[in-house]
This record gives structure tokens, sequence and C-alpha cells, in this order.
């Protein structure tokens, strides 16, 4: 069945990575568009494969998940398979799938709730929280799941590069707007499609695109006043980011308390999705870090990757008890200038996506 090869196997990472040109240069082929029209599933998947990677990122943005965006991406092929004999071409396929895997996201956030209760059980040894986290959902993308993704032809009304744009900080404050704003807001100031063709994909009218799009701006401006100001971020893997990037996983690696919060911006926020709370400060993290620095020192082992155009780390600790390090979660650094304004620690259950193990070896690290 189509269904269960879809839900069963991930494309490629070669496949991923088929720039946006040479997709439309298959969308244009009316033989594999007449074929895949008829019925016939290798053409289907030969012609929309290529752009899976594309869906894939533009559900993350609304929906805050790898894993929910994945669930998406599978709903909207199967949405496409469905409807693939009434494609008139009278758009691009890009710009078909994006209507359709826009509103299986809307559907699946109308039909279920995201908010999580507080869970206080194993709070008792930390600080108390500054605030409570408004999106405990929240996941980490991968940066190998960018290459090759960026349009070569952005619309004229873009307003924000891609590397803030995939930002855990954008992220975030995108799934702080009504799921009918954050669709706009993506699709006229992150994609660039004119507000008519919005109200197309969205079946909705010009004026009321219009109207969303003003108060997700103003809500977003008032949630990130820095957006739109993607120069303060240092480039991805410039010299001044390895810098700051080495010295915190040295001081965090020694347990140097000074050195990290050295190293930190005065109004810093720490968070711990899927754990609903947040810190904010120095002298929060000073006591969060004392907090979970306790016991006998050991050696203690930080993975670089990378997530949402960030610089991460996977951490490892050892295992008392044998030669083995344990992974305790992922760790995204925020960066303004020449210091970290936010610190997102994720569980285990994010590892995968990264391709990293759970454990490690004594001494050794992954290749």
């Amino acid at each position: 069945m189509l269904t269960a090869q879809f839900s069963s196997g991930r494309v490629s990472i070669g496949m991923r990575n088929l720039s946006e040109r040479c997709c439309e240069m298959v969308s244009g082929n009316t033989e594999l568009l007449d074929r895949a029209r008829s019925g016939d599933e290798l053409a289907f998947r030969e012609l929309l494969d290529p752009f899976r990677g594309d869906l894939q990122l533009h559900c993350y943005r609304i929906l805050g998940s790898i894993h929910d965006a994945e669930d998406a991406v599978q709903d909207t092929f199967l949405g496409a398979w469905q409807s693939m004999g009434s494609f008139e071409g009278r758009s691009s396929i890009r710009t078909w799938l994006r209507r359709i895997a826009t509103n299986r996201c809307l559907n699946k956030l109308r039909a279920e709730s995201r908010r999580l209760k507080p869970d206080t059980t194993s709070m008792s040894d930390l600080p108390e929280p500054t605030r409570l986290g408004e999106v405990p959902w929240l996941e980490p993308y991968p940066d190998s799941l960018l290459e090759g993704l960026a349009d070569p032809a952005p619309g004229p009304d873009v307003r924000y590069q891609q590397k803030e744009a995939i930002s855990l900080a954008f992220v975030t404050a995108l799934q702080l707007l009504p799921p009918r704003q954050r669709a706009v807001l993506i699709l006229r100031d992150v994609l660039g499609y004119h507000a008519s063709e919005v109200a197309q994909i969205l079946d909705s009218t010009k004026e009321s695109v219009t109207s969303a799009l003003k108060r997700a701006r103003a809500t977003l401006q008032q949630r990130l006043p820095q957006a739109g100001k993607a120069d303060l971020m240092p480039s991805p893997k410039s010299a001044a980011e390895l810098e700051l990037v080495e010295r915190f996983a040295e001081a965090y690696s020694s347990r140097d308390v000074d050195g990290v919060v050295g190293l930190l911006t005065e109004d810093v926020w720490f968070a711990m999705p899927p754990v609903p709370y947040e810190w904010q400060g120095h002298r929060q993290m000073r006591q969060f870090l004392a907090a979970i620095w306790t016991g006998p020192r050991a050696e203690r082992r930080l993975i670089p990757t990378r997530a949402n155009g960030q610089p991460a780390f996977a951490l490892y600790f050892p295992d008392p008890h044998g030669h083995v390090m344990h992974a305790t979660g992922l760790m995204v650094l925020t960066l303004a200038g020449d210091r970290i304004s936010a610190i997102t620690r994720f569980d285990n259950s994010v590892l995968t996506y990264f391709g990293l193990p759970r454990t490690l070896p004594t001494g050794l690290q992954p290749g």
C-alpha cells in the first residue's frame, strides 16, 4: 500500500539535498506528471519526493516538533496522492504541496490540546523558576536536514533570513501565535508569498490574511523585539562563534560555574523542554548549575553538533558502575554577539534525529 511505504521509510539525505531548482524542473516534466495523475505510484514518488525536506521544515515551523512535522508530511503525501488526479497545474508543485501541508498542520492543531500540566515532582533540588514555559512540546531541528533547502528566488516580501527563521527563539515565538496567524506569518514573511496567494492557500480572503498578518507581526515584535535583526548573531561556523562555543564547552566540562556564567548575557534564559519551567539571569544560572553539579567530579563529554542553525552539544556522563557514558540530553546555545543569550536543553528522545547514540564507550567519541 502507498501509505505503508510512505510511513515506513525516510527519504535519503541525498534526496533531501536536491535543490529547489531541480524540484521545479521535475515538476515541469509533463510525462511524469501525467503518469502520476493516472495513478502511477513510482512516478508520484519521483515527482514529489524531492520536496519532502522543504515540507518537513515548513511543518516544523508551524508545529514546533520534528516528530509531529514528520507525521504531517506523511499525511500531506497521502493527501497529495488522493488528490493528484485533480491537480491542474495552476500553481507549482511546491506551492500545491505547501497548501496541503499547511492545512494538514492547522487541522492537527485544531484537533489537539498542547498545554501540558506542570510536573513538579523532580524540581525540589532546583531553584525557583522564573516563569512557566509556554512551549513544552518544542523540539530541535538538525542542521543536517537544512542543507540544500534555501529557496533560490524568495518572494519580495520575505522579512527573515533563513538562519533567523529556523532559530529556536523564532520557532518558539511562532508557537505562541494562534495557528492561523502562525501560518499566515510563515507564508508571508518567511516564504514570501503575496497576500492573495496566502488567501488561496488558506481558502480565505486577502483582507482576512492582511488582518491576521498585522496581528501576528505585532505579537511577534512583542515576544521577539530583535526579530528581523539576524546580524546580531555570529555567522554560523565563524571564528567568533567557534571561539565562544569552545570556551563554553571547556567551562561546562570542567564544572566551572564562574566560567560558564561569564559567557552569558545578563538576561540569559535557560529552558528544558518538555519540563515546563524557565530560569533567567546570572543568579538563577549559578543556583541551577550548583544544583546539578553536586557529588564527586567525574569526566563528562560534550559532543558538538548543530540544531536550528545554532551550535549544540550532546551531553554524556559516565556510568559509575561500568565503562560507558550515558547521554543525558542535547543542549542548544543561542548566541548574541560575543555572549550566550539562551540555553535550551532537550531530553534524550531527540538524539536519534541527530544520529547520536544513547551510550558511548569511555574514552571514545562517535565517528
